[in-house]
Parts: structure tokens; C-alpha cells; sequence
């Protein structure tokens, strides 16, 4: 009998991790959109390019994770001189860094189904910032919908210098298609 309950554990650890299922983010379901006032107005932007793998199991959280990047270059703000300038070093400089990119180390249960917490370093102009957000995960035909926001403070990533127009911090709403 005590031969077994190794073999049985390792067979719950096996199954555990064959449930989780290695997704493909869809650019073209996803969305990553921000908002930050500039000069006392909203201004909204959004970005494009996103790739990466995320392995989910709602029942083995321990097994999740989400390694996601952007291209920095695809800002939009629907003003291209703007655009312009928040590719250039002040900003994003997205001539030496060309991705900012996500990659998660815990991810928890909440109270309400369908609803998670993610922890999880966020990095831009190669300055990494742990970041902490709830986040949905809703299934669809072949994979899951994730849909989450955070805010972030500009500043802590040499975005914008220190600006009196530029509000420091901006909130980022994500909705990511993860495909099998």
C-alpha cells in the first residue's frame, strides 16, 4: 500500500499539469489600451504585436503562467506626430527597446468565479516593476478570453521625465485571446 500513494501522487501531479493548456495569445482578439491625462485631458492609446504563450489551469493554479510582450513601436494615440515623439528616447525609445513584456510569478484564486489575481513583473525601457491585478478568464471556442487592468506610474520606468503636463500615473486595460 505505501508503494502506491507515491505512484497515485505522481499521477495527480501528471494529470494536474496535462490539464493546464499551453495558449497561443491571438493579436487579433486581444487588446492592450491605455489612458493618461495630458495636459489636465484624457488622451487614450493603444498597443499592437502581441505575442506570447500562456499556460492556464483554473484548478491548478500553481501551473499557470503568462509570459506576454508587446512591440513598443505600435503605439497609437490617433495623432502620428505624438506617436512620433513617445517612440523617441524620452519616452519609449523603442529604437533600443522593442518590447515591453509581462511575465507572471503567482497567480491566485478570488473569491468570485471566473475572477483570478496575478503577480507578476512588468517591464519597459528594460526596467522591470512587480505589478499586481485581478483579472477574468472567461473559455471560448478553443482557448480563453483574459480580460484585466492595472495602473502603473510612468516615472517608474523613465517614460515622459518628469513632464508637468504628463500625469505620472495611467491605467492599462488588457483583454488577451489566449488560443490552442
Amino acid at each position: 500500500m505505501k508503494k502506491l500513494i507515491p505512484l497515485y501522487l505522481f499521477t495527480l501531479f501528471i494529470a494536474n499539469n496535462l490539464l493546464a493548456q499551453s495558449l497561443k495569445v491571438a493579436d487579433n482578439g486581444s487588446s492592450i489600451r491605455f489612458v493618461i491625462k495630458n495636459f489636465g485631458i484624457k488622451t487614450y492609446g493603444t498597443f499592437t504585436g502581441l505575442k506570447g504563450t500562456i499556460i492556464f489551469n483554473a484548478k491548478a493554479l500553481s501551473t499557470s503562467t503568462f509570459n506576454v510582450s508587446v512591440a513598443a513601436k505600435s503605439i497609437n494615440t490617433n495623432n502620428s506626430t505624438r506617436d512620433n515623439h513617445l517612440s523617441k528616447t524620452d519616452y519609449f525609445d523603442v529604437e533600443k527597446f522593442e518590447t515591453i513584456s509581462f511575465n507572471s510569478s503567482k497567480i491566485t484564486e478570488s473569491s468570485l468565479p471566473n475572477r483570478f489575481f496575478v503577480v507578476g513583473n512588468i517591464t519597459i525601457k528594460g526596467i522591470s516593476k512587480s505589478v499586481q491585478f485581478g483579472f477574468s478568464a472567461q473559455p471560448i471556442t478553443g482557448g480563453y478570453l483574459f480580460e484585466g487592468e492595472f495602473e502603473i506610474n510612468r516615472k517608474d520606468f523613465g517614460v515622459g521625465g518628469s513632464s508637468a503636463v504628463l500625469a505620472d500615473k495611467l491605467k492599462v486595460f488588457l483583454k488577451v485571446e489566449g488560443k490552442l
